[in-house]
């Protein structure tokens, strides 16, 4: 692979080009208008033709862009599934037919980060990728003290061109604020830059990732791989052997499909308490199912710091939505309380119930089955008209944005699994405010979970990392 395209001139052009494509579709509205079509229509139309233009112009720039539009799938959530779709498809169908970088290239990072005598770090190198990403690439190899290793090294020109993407966007921003009217932009496009920019370095991800192996060293059920070295382009850590989420999702039995699940939910929501932090990345890539039946987890560059644990505001708020009879008067005013409903924004309450009460359901009962069918079902009654609405007026204050990412996401991985537990004991033993005397802060963990009973896995064959 060539480095990240980067011409500045070339992708500034197509950054460019969404603001002058907002003002034509708007003059044509206004001329729809005043030719007695409702405005409601031909406010949808532009909001449709925008979100497309916004979302063809990002699968169109490669590299850190892909990442940028990763990022901003908080937006995916307003859109039709007609656009969103495809969206998706054009990022996923990049980042898998990405070539890899020539041996050459990823010699010349090596040495630039680790010193003109890198291989001396090393008594096996592989020049033969054993993954891929949008902004990196990972290498197996032996540690000079005999341990198996993965390398993953930053495609050159990636951070320049991720940057620059994030302040051309920065630019068309009330395009979002069209698609989105509750939502306030520019600071959620500012945290957003912030937190991608932070994925480019590979020494803070180096910090993390360790922070989460002194975390759960020696856990029976959750393992990270140690730190062996970590530079601005090159991060150096324990390999994992084990089988992916993505090969459990779709040929794992029963009993490894549910232990995964639990142990998933078990990892994201304990990380807060147990590390301070959030995985904020929960596709199936960043996990494995070891033999001994542990959760492997893999890829700390975005992650959420949570010192205090996890926001009790979610707590109540859960508590408020398992009530049978729900006071979703009490649901809006902490939602306003907190910033989720902006001042002159008004909803409709019921509307607002539908909204929120797939993400409550799965900790309301003892015991629960996530499915495909489950999350269509779902998903069909959050986006009738009135739930549309209601998502196109949230707003998601910049200290949430990756909490809601990690929501969204590992809910549609648990759905993926078609996993069954208890989650509800899972989730109220890490959520601060859900009982009155639940600790709203404070890092000390709470007691160990009763570490699961493993399923055999002897057949399991050696995977590589992500």
């Amino acid at each position: 692979m060539n480095d990240v395209p980067k011409n500045p001139v070339a992708r500034a052009a197509k950054m460019a080009r969404l603001p002058i494509g907002l003002a034509g579709r708007t003059a044509l509205g206004v001329g729809k208008r005043i030719g007695g079509r409702p405005a409601e229509i031909v406010a949808q139309e532009i909001q449709q033709r925008t979100a497309d233009q916004i979302f063809r112009v990002l699968g169109e720039l490669k590299g850190g862009a892909m990442k940028m539009g990763q990022a901003l799938s908080i937006f995916e959530a307003a859109l039709p599934p007609e656009i969103a779709g495809p969206y998706r498809a054009t990022l996923t169908k990049l980042q898998e037919s990405a070539p890899p970088l020539p041996s050459r290239r990823v010699h010349q990072v090596l040495a630039r980060d680790l010193g003109e005598d890198w291989r001396d770090n090393f008594t096996e190198f592989n020049d033969i990728p054993a993954a891929a990403a949008s902004i990196g690439q990972v290498h197996k190899a032996v540690w000079k003290d005999g341990r198996t290793v993965a390398v993953k090294i930053q495609y050159p020109g990636a951070g320049r061109a991720l940057i620059s993407d994030f302040n051309q966007l920065s630019r068309a921003g009330r395009l979002f604020g069209l698609l989105m009217p509750g939502l306030e932009v520019k600071p959620l496009l500012d945290e957003l830059r912030n937190r991608v920019a932070e994925e480019l370095n590979y020494e803070l991800e180096a910090a993390s990732q360790q922070a989460f192996a002194d975390a759960y060293a020696g856990d029976p059920d959750i393992y990270v791989p140690d730190v062996v070295m970590g530079t601005d382009f090159v991060l150096v850590s324990e390999w994992m052997n084990g089988t992916p989420l993505s090969k459990v999702i779709s040929d794992g039995s029963k009993e490894d499909r549910d232990r995964a699940g639990i142990l998933l939910v078990r990892f994201l929501f304990s990380g807060p308490a147990r590390a301070g932090l959030l995985h904020a990345d929960p596709h199936p890539g960043n996990f494995r199912l070891l033999d001994d039946g542990r959760l492997g987890v893999l890829d700390f560059g975005a992650v959420d710091r949570l010192p205090g644990g996890l926001p009790p505001f979610f707590g109540r708020l859960l508590r408020i939505m398992h009530d049978d009879n729900a006071d979703i008067e009490a649901v809006e005013r902490e939602l306003r309380e907190n910033g989720f409903l902006r001042p002159g924004i008004d909803v409709d309450l019921d509307a607002l119930r539908d909204f929120l009460a797939p993400l409550a359901e799965p900790s309301k009962v003892d015991c629960f089955k996530f499915s495909r069918e489950w999350l269509r079902g779902e998903a069909t009654r959050v986006t009738n008209v009135s739930a549309s609405n209601i998502t196109r007026r949230f707003n998601v204050p910049p200290s949430y944005v990756l909490i809601h990412r990690v929501s969204t996401a590992g809910i549609g991985v648990l759905c993926q699994l078609e996993c069954e537990g208890e989650f509800r004991a899972e989730v109220l033993k890490w959520m601060p405010g859900y009982f009155d005397d639940a600790p709203i802060g404070g890092t000390d963990p709470l007691p160990a979970t009763e570490p699961l009973q493993a399923t055999d896995h002897a057949e399991r064959g050696e995977e590589g990392q992500s």
